[in-house]
């Protein structure tokens, strides 16, 4: 058996941490790898790095709705499908392997046709009001062609994996939703 580092060199133990096979070379006075030693370096490092105040920035989430490679691409058509069909979003929201960020596309897809309706019904009963309801009887027509055109954009951003930042809803669910 080779050495896992170095090509057509034989090994004479495996890493004590990750059981890769190593040469003599390799191998350091407790028996692990160079990965394993670099793994614990980067951990102590990153356990003893000092927090940087004041203002560094932007505040970044710890878990950004970013759908991962791991994510199966089922899940991921589901839950893109979602903001156009209504029901696919709803059945999203069963699945107990999913992932947090589909999760979080899942939910937002819901509430983006929830708002959709809502906003509809508004106009409908604005449409009844005498004075007021001209305006909403303009509105109202060009309600479909938002709806179809913002569900197939955030559908196909879910899709790719990209967040997706719906103007006010997003900001809504930020305060409601716990990272």
């Amino acid at each position: 058996m080779d050495c896992f580092f170095h090509a057509n060199v034989p090994s004479i133990a495996r890493c004590s941490d990750c059981a890769k096979p190593i040469c003599a070379t390799c191998r350091d006075d407790r028996g692990a790898c160079p990965s394993c030693r670099l793994a614990a370096k980067i951990d102590a490092a990153t356990v003893t790095r000092p927090h940087l105040a004041g203002n560094v920035g932007p505040r970044v989430s710890a878990t950004p709705a970013v759908a991962t490679p791991l994510d199966p691409p089922e899940s991921r058509a589901i839950v893109a499908l979602g903001y156009p069909l209504f029901p696919l979003a709803l059945l999203s929201l069963f699945d107990r392997k999913q992932s947090k960020p589909l999760r979080r596309h899942a939910i937002q897809a819901v509430a983006f046709n929830l708002g959709i309706m809502a906003f509809a019904v508004l106009l409908t009963a604005l449409a009844a009001v005498p004075w007021l309801g001209f305006s909403a009887v303009i509105l109202l027509p060009l309600l479909a062609p938002l709806f179809l055109i913002g569900s197939c954009y955030y559908g196909w951003r879910a899709w790719q994996g990209e967040p997706v930042r719906i103007p006010i809803l997003s900001d809504w669910l930020d305060e409601r939703l716990p990272a």
